[in-house]
């Protein structure tokens, strides 16, 4: 069984490429036009264009001396289908999970007999140093 989603995937990892992509909904582009607004060689944007090219999410074809790239929406059926798996639970509310963290730490913090401030503690990746 070959494993289409990881390249789709791989390939929309990148801001740059999701950007490509993002132009060419607009209409086909020449890769020089691709490569206009975006502060990196020529040579870099080839490369975005060939993952995107290998991921199936674009196409590539040479007109005369100009080689024009375009959208190719299909290819994103299959991870779309995929994630539409995941839309069955609700959607997260952050700012609520948090309330829910910091009154959970206060009450652990009460047990223990230390004050809660209603703040997360820092990070234990984090070193704190008093000054």
């Amino acid at each position: 069984m070959t494993d289409r989603l990881s390249p789709v995937f791989a390939a929309l990892a990148d801001p740059t490429r999701r950007a490509i992509l993002a132009m060419l909904l607009e209409d086909d582009m020449a890769v020089t036009d691709v490569a206009e607004p975006f502060q990196m060689s020529l040579a870099a944007i080839s490369k975005h264009l060939t993952v995107l090219t290998d991921a199936g999410l674009i196409s590539r074809e040479k007109r005369g001396r100009v080689i024009w790239c375009k959208l190719e929406p299909d290819a994103l059926r299959a991870a779309s289908v995929w994630m539409q798996g995941f839309g069955q639970f609700e959607p997260v509310d952050l700012d609520a999970f948090e309330r829910f963290l910091v009154g959970e730490l206060a009450e652990d913090l009460t047990d223990e007999g230390e004050e809660a401030d209603g703040a997360l503690p820092p990070s234990p990746s984090v070193s704190r140093t008093d000054g």
